[in-house]
This record gives structure tokens, sequence and C-alpha cells, in this order.
């Protein structure tokens, strides 16, 4: 049964614990299992369902019903009206194995998706009749009561009962990287999902242990809502999907224009017989439509995802591929993405000195420098109580990497895991000092104080050690270590403390404080008591170090005229540090907040957005807005995330990317991209690789158009030569080269690497197509052009090697099929040469490496041995009506790919001194 909507989780916040008892018929006992499986059956399974997806079936015939694929079922059908038996049942096989290859590759990408996939923990703790059960979390129900410990995902939006030191990390709903204190004192907090007593499904605790009652679970949870929406969301059609279409109907219309023109001229000019005329008519529409696109589009796009699944990228959907080239603006996040999500400790500021400290990340790969010399625990009083109070003061454990290129695992908070490692790179054992100086108890962070405290044994005494945030923490100290004497705090010493944070804080750097006081032996001790009269330290400064790649990711993506806008839930300060560090913005750039961006109109937000911008403390959802707005303006966005608050602004994006490692499924599931590693350089390379298979798309193209021409120009002799020039090439023999010769080289395009400065170049327009003049004077104006006239003069001179006069030419036996296989043979020979030339477009073939795209030397390879196969394989040659060639006609073809390669290398020289000049 499905879910019933009860009330949002944050209206139970302020209500006393007894009255939500009530409401939810439950109790500090917990539910009975006959009263939970009775809620199971009326509310359903704590489940996020997935959108309804299309049956297989479905996304099946999806594959031969685009616009291209319809046209190939048609011109088989052209063909088969036409004579044409053998040309119609090739054209419908390699529609359908298209169609059944699309089909395939896009169920592999959603199968690895799938296996992605990690939705809410599998087990939870539950109180049920007054028992703890371990139970499996879909079977929870509202009214359980439940525990959470520091490592466990929430299961269902819940209200706590009691809680000791909880922190939880709301990133998959705030976007926030810093956990949130959690209490069962309500107060209200900032913003959405900031009640303190209320914890939601998907985030996850940090530290401490907690019990709750379940609220909502599945889809009535807040992570539930959000994902509804997403699934409710219409898929976009694809640019490139857009761009087939188009060239689909330029084809169509080409070819019908074609098609009349010739008809016309069959009655008019030949005085052909009107069905004669229309039979030749729908042949030479049948020769300009190009049979091998579609399956070269496919293939090369295919080419296109597993290279980016080598680089970390992993696209679900074949035309994604090629949207990515089209990209003028990434909303990226910051934390994980354009940083390490590991926070590093890199200075520590005491008042006798400041520190410089080495290294990125939760390993130890660094040190601690006083002056030119690594610091090593024991050296300085000062330093090591410092160092004492961060690892003691501390709940957390880094677990190092099993294996090299993993990353270490933190069971707590990315801020003590960050002391620790700090304690690390000083050989402080802690293990043997936690033992030394064991604790005696603790009053755990809350949002408050904004402070922890321990009391540990030091020298058979009871010691307060206390860290937290500067502003606490230095109006509750009296006392200053100074040099390893105590002596009073000053007034010029607050300045000091206070001048250095600042500092820090204004390149974007985070403060921690230490502080300790000696206190009386005593069984317990209160808070208050305890937390007054502090000697303060010193300082730990922190940051999540950019990533060392994104440098040039950045720099990269400026060449290429791609935008970036950092949209993260971090403070203005850090967001603003981080962007001008990295080269996103310069320091000019506006910074505006989640609460600004509430209160702009639209027309302020348009015009925000045409200059330097940064968003901070920023929802996830208020990302849909930005992404929304950014396309009305024309630009086409690729939009990071993690969140399940992401998942809408990923749906809506022309490309959403989700994180692999970080992201919840909501968001995978939303998203066309999913980044295995996290990183915003695999962005930047995707987009790189997008931008090189629609290069690779029109080189096919061209490469495909070319052989158009000659295949035609034969049949234009035969019309206007009233029939007296035998067809000098056969339908079968066309269909050689459409789907035979032409495919490997055409393919081996598909694979080109990128051409050299294809980055320094900004985004396509988005009038741009496919098929545009360049392309159509190059393929039938040149390329194909002299092809065709070196495949007619093959034709009749192999006629007059044979003895037959242009008055007489040979129209069947042995001498017309040796003439018309050196017709077919001319124009592979001249797409030898065509597939080498389009392998760039202004660049020298001999500057890339005239062999270093193996697949189109295998190509030719493949072409040359299949020619001579249907040459001297008798069976062949009776369906393919060929014959042998004699060594002067090799001469001739030999003669040809060598010329046309140096005339294109001249044409491009010319090109490249005049963009120059």
């Amino acid at each position: 049964m499905g879910q019933q909507k009860i009330k949002a989780a944050g209206e139970y916040a302020n209500v006393p614990i007894e009255q939500v008892y009530q409401q939810f018929k439950t109790s500090a006992a917990g539910l009975s299992n006959q009263e939970a499986a009775k809620r199971l059956t009326t509310y359903g399974q704590n489940t996020i369902q997935r959108g309804q997806r299309q049956s297989q079936f479905k996304l099946f015939i999806k594959n031969f019903t685009s616009l291209m694929a319809i046209l190939l079922w048609v011109s088989g059908i052209i063909a088969l009206f036409a004579g044409m038996l053998e040309l119609a049942i090739a054209i419908w096989a390699v529609n359908l194995i298209n169609g059944i290859f699309s089909f395939w590759q896009e169920h592999a990408a959603q199968k690895a998706t799938d296996s992605l996939r990690q939705m809410l923990p599998a087990y939870t703790q539950v109180l049920r009749d007054g028992q703890q059960q371990r139970l499996d979390a879909v079977d929870l129900v509202p009214g359980d009561i439940f525990t959470i410990q520091a490592g466990n995902s929430v299961c269902a939006d819940a209200r706590l009962i009691f809680a000791t030191g909880l922190q939880v990390d709301e990133s998959a709903l705030t976007g926030e990287s810093v956990p949130e204190s959690k209490t069962v004192a309500y107060h209200p907090g900032d913003g959405k999902f900031a009640e303190t007593n209320i914890i939601y499904a998907g985030t996850m605790a940090a530290s401490g242990n907690a019990q709750a009652i379940a609220l909502n679970t599945g889809m009535t949870t807040e992570f539930g809502q959000i994902a509804q929406l997403t699934q409710n969301q219409r898929d976009n059609v694809s640019p490139l999907q857009k761009e087939l279409n188009h060239l689909t109907q330029q084809i169509s219309l080409l070819a019908i224009l074609i098609g009349v023109l010739f008809f016309l001229l069959a009655i008019f000019f030949v005085h052909y017989p009107i069905v004669k005329s229309f039979i030749f008519a729908l042949g030479m529409i049948v020769a300009f439509i190009p049979e091998g696109l579609l399956p070269t589009v496919t293939l090369s796009l295919a080419q296109g995802v597993q290279r980016m699944a080598k680089k970390h990228a992993l696209v679900k959907d074949l035309s994604s591929v090629e949207t990515l080239g089209e990209t003028t603006v990434i909303c990226s996040d910051k934390t994980g993405t354009l940083t390490q999500n590991q926070m590093t400790v890199n200075h520590i500021w005491l008042p006798s000195g400041e520190y410089e400290v080495t290294g990125q990340g939760y390993v130890n790969n660094g040190q601690i420098n006083i002056g030119q010399q690594a610091y090593t625990f024991g050296q300085l009083h000062d330093l090591d109580l410092l160092l004492q109070i961060s690892v003691l003061n501390n709940n957390t454990t880094v677990k190092a990497p099993e294996n090299s290129g993993q990353q270490a695992k933190i069971l707590g908070t990315p801020t003590e895991a960050a002391l620790i490692i700090l304690a690390e790179k000083a050989q402080l054992d802690r293990p043997a000092l936690q033992a030394k100086l064991p604790r005696q108890q603790e009053f755990p962070f809350d949002s408050e104080r904004k402070r922890m405290t321990t009391i540990q044994t030091v020298d058979q005494q009871p010691v307060a050690y206390v860290k937290g945030a500067l502003d606490g923490l230095l109006a509750i100290s009296t006392t200053i270590l100074d040099n390893g004497q105590v002596r009073p705090l000053t007034d010029q010493d607050r300045q000091q403390i206070l001048a250095a944070d600042k500092r820090y804080a204004a390149a974007g750097l985070r403060s921690l404080a230490m502080a300790y006081r000696q206190l009386r032996p005593q069984t317990t001790w209160v808070q208050a008591d305890v937390e007054q009269q502090l000697t303060f330290v010193g300082l730990t400064i922190m940051a999540d170090p950019p990533r060392p790649e994104i440098y040039a990711a950045v720099a990269k993506c400026h060449a290429a005229n791609i935008r970036i806008i950092m949209v993260t839930g971090d403070s203005a300060l850090t967001a603003k540090s981080i962007a001008c560090k990295i080269g996103i913005t310069s320091d000019q750039a506006r910074v505006v907040t989640g609460d600004e961006l509430t209160n702009m109109t639209d027309a302020d937000l348009k015009a925000a957005l045409s200059d330097e911008l940064i968003f901070a403390r920023v929802a996830p959802e208020q990302k849909y807005r930005v992404v929304t707005m950014l396309q009305s303006m024309g630009e086409i966005v690729a939009s990071t995330g993690d969140g399940v608050n992401d998942a809408p602004a990923l749906k809506k994006a022309d490309i959403g990317v989700a994180m692999g490692m970080t992201g919840t499924d909501v968001a995978k599931d939303a998203a066309d991209m999913i980044l295995t590693d996290d990183n915003f350089a695999s962005i930047v390379a995707a987009i790189e690789e997008g931008r090189t298979v629609y290069s690779n798309i029109q080189k096919f193209l061209l490469y495909i158009l070319n052989s158009n021409l000659p295949e035609a120009a034969p049949s234009v002799v035969f019309l206007f030569s009233r029939g007296l020039v035998p067809l000098p090439l056969t339908v079968m023999q066309i269909l050689t080269v459409d789907l035979g010769t032409d495919m490997l080289p055409a393919l081996g395009l598909g694979a080109e690497k990128s051409e050299p400065g294809i980055m320094a170049q900004p985004p396509r327009s988005h009038n741009a197509h496919l098929l545009n003049r360049r392309i159509l004077l190059k393929a039938f104006g040149w390329y194909g052009l002299i092809a065709a006239i070196l495949s007619t003069i093959g034709y009749f001179l192999t006629n007059r090697v044979n003895g037959w006069t242009m008055a007489n030419l040979a129209t069947g036996g042995f001498d017309y099929r040796q003439a018309t296989t050196m017709t077919l043979a001319t124009i592979i020979f001249c797409q030898i040469a065509a597939a080498l030339n389009c392998r760039t477009q202004r660049s020298s073939v001999f500057r890339i490496g005239i062999f270093s795209n193996r697949k189109i030397i295998g190509g030719i390879i493949f072409e040359v041995l299949l020619l001579l196969a249907l040459m001297y394989l008798p069976e062949l040659q009776i369906i393919f009506n060929t014959a042998p060639l004699r060594g002067g006609e090799w001469l001739y073809l030999l003669a040809i790919p060598i010329p046309l390669l140096l005339i294109e290398e001249a044409r491009k020289y010319w090109l490249r001194r005049r963009s120059t000049h």
C-alpha cells in the first residue's frame, strides 16, 4: 500500500515529546511487533521508490523510431519499389543492428549506474515490545523508536528523544559540508532542515549517539518528497537528438530535391518513360542517403562513452556525450568537487610564534616546520600541549587507505580528522597518549557553546582540555600560555589573537581555538564550573585544500570560453577565497548569499549572472533557479550535485553531473553523468571529449558524403548519354561502398583524438549544425568532385584498354564487369585519401602522426582486402558483378591517394597561413 503523508517532520520540532508519543500512539518502549506489522501494511516499506521507468520494450522500440531511423526504413521501401531488393534488405539490416546496439549500450550504462546505488542503511537498531532489535531498515515504520551511532545513516525523518554529542552530516540535503550539532532541546536554527532536534533520512551521524522516534518514512520523508519531484520532471531532448533530427530533415530534403530534379530531367531531357524515370529518381534518392551514418554516429558516441569512463565519467545516455561539448556554463559545488573534501591543518598559531604545516589530506604526508627543521612531539612545550588537546579532545578515528589509490576513511568529523593527522605529522603516538592520560568525563560539542571539553588525568591530576570557536572560547579565557609560562590574558593579547584570526579568515581559512584548565580532584564535574577561567593555548588553522589538478582544469575552461559559477553551501568568505585561489573569478567577483538570492527578482538575477558571480550559503534547491535562469539566457548548463536536494537542478540542467563517491542515489538517478572520482577536472575532460565527439561526427559525415557524388555520377552519365553509356556502377557495388568499405575508416574517424587547440575554441553556436555549408562544399565540390572525375576516367580507361570505344562501350560480360570494378576501386582509393584528409580540419595530418590512428589504418587495410576479395573470389564476383584488374589499372589506383593527400595538405597550409595574417 502506498504511504500516506502525515506532516512534515519539522512541524514536530516544537511539540513536547509526550504529545509526539500520543500522536504516533507509541511510547518510550517502542511499538509492539503486532502494531509495527499493521503500520508496515498501512505506510508501506521505508524505501525511496524509483520513478516509473519506461518498459524495456519501449526503450528498445525507441531506438528504431528516431527520424534518422525512420528515414532508413523509408529508404529501404523506396529501394524495394525501385527494384533493388538487395539494397532494401541491407538498409533494413543496418537499421536493425544499429537499434540493437544502441539499446545494448544504454542498457549497459544503466546497469553501471544501478550498481552505484546505495540507498538507505541496510539495518537499524529499533525498540519493539521494549526490546532492542536489529531490523532491516525497509521495515521501519512511523512511531518506531530507533537508535543512531556515529557512522550510521539516518533511515527516517525523526524527532530526537535523547542525544549525546550528536553531529549529523546533512550535506545530502543542505550542501553544507560541516556537520550540524543536534540536541534534544529545540532551537529553530538558520534555514531549512536546521531544527536542532530533528534528524532527516539520507543524512549521516558523524559523531555521538542518540535515540529518536520515526516521524516519516520512505517517500514521505523530505528525501523522498524531493526524489518524487525529480521523478515527475520530463526528460529534455538533447541537443544532439535535435541536431540529428535536423540533419535527417536536411538529408531527406536534399535527396528528395535531387530525386525530383532527375525525375524531371529524365522525362523532359532524356524523354524516358514516366515509370522508368520514377524508378531512376528513386534510385538517386537512395544513393544520396548515407545509410552508414546512423550506426557510425552510434558507435562514435559509444566509443566516447568508453573513453569518458576511463576518465572517471560514467555517461548514462549516449547523446549526452555530445551535449557536454556544447557546455557554456558549469555550475559547480565547492566541497569535494573543486576541493579534496579532506580538511587539512596548514598553520598553527601560538602566542610565541606561527608554524607552517605541510601535506594535504587524511594521510601523514607532511611535517610541522620550526624554521628549517621538522618538529617532533616533545621538542616544544606549548606546541606539545596544543597537540595533546587536539588528539585527546577528539572522538574521531581515521582509518588509513588499504591500497594505493584509495582514500582514508574517517569515523567522525572532518575537523577532528585533520587534528589527528596534524599530530601524526609530529610523530605523536595517540593510543599511547590516550592510555597515559585517560579521559574521565566529556562535555560534548553543541551549537550553542560551539566547543567541546574533555577531562583527562595528567600527572594524577584532572585537567580540562577545551577546543572550539575562538569567539566563545576567548570570552571564557583569563590566562594565556606563552613560551611555557602562564600569564594573565591582556587586551593586547586578545587583539593580537583576533587580528591573526581575521587574517586567516580573509584567506578563507578556518580557525579552531585550544585551551585548558587545571581542576580540583573530584568524582564528577559540572560543565558551567569547568568552562571558565581557561588558559588560552593557540589556534589550529585549517582548510579543505583545492584539488591539485583543479588549476589546470579551470584554466582550460577559461581558454574554452566556458564559464564556471561556484554554487556552494559554504560561507561567502571561504567560497570567494577558493574561487579566487584556483582562478574561477577575480577578487572583484560579487558573492550572492542564499538569503539575497531569495529576495532577488528574476531581472535582478539575470543582471547579476551577466557578470562574475559566486553563490554562497545557497540551499541546493536554489540551484534549480540559477540553472533555469541561465538556460533562459541561452546557455548550455552543466550542473554538479551530490545531495537529494540537488536532484531537481541536475534533472533541469542540460547535463546533470552527480558525484559517484559521495552522491545520493536520487542525485545519481537524476543526473546524465556520474563522476566516479567526484573530481571537477573529470568534467573538463568530459567536455573536451564531447567537443571531440562532435568534431568527429562532422569528420565522418564529411567522409561518408564524399562517396555520394561519385556513386551518383555514373547514374548521371548513364542518364545524360540516354543509355549509350552503360551504368558504370551497379547497385550492389554502391552498397559495398556505403556499408562495406566506408564503415571501418568512418569508425576510425569517430575514435580520432582531440585536434590540437580544440579547448582553445569557444563552444559552438546554437545555430551551428552538423551539416553546414563548409561540409557540403568540401564533400560535393572538392573531395566528391575529384573522386567522381577520377572514377569516371577509370571506367572509360578500362573500356579503352579492353578495345571499346566511346561510341561502343561494353554492356555485359567480363569487360563490363572489369570496367565497373575499376569505377568501384577508384572510389575506394579516393576514400583512402579522404579518410586521412578528414582526420583534421586545419592541422597537418603529419603533425598529429599519419599512422597515429590505428583504427583508420586498420580500416584502410580492411577496405583494400575487401576489394581484393570482391575481385578475386568467384562467389563474390557473381554477387557483386566484379572482375580482376590488370597491372595497369592497379598502377592508376596506387597513384591516387598520395597526390590527393598532398593537395589537401597544401589547402590546409594555405588556411593556416591565412588565419595567422
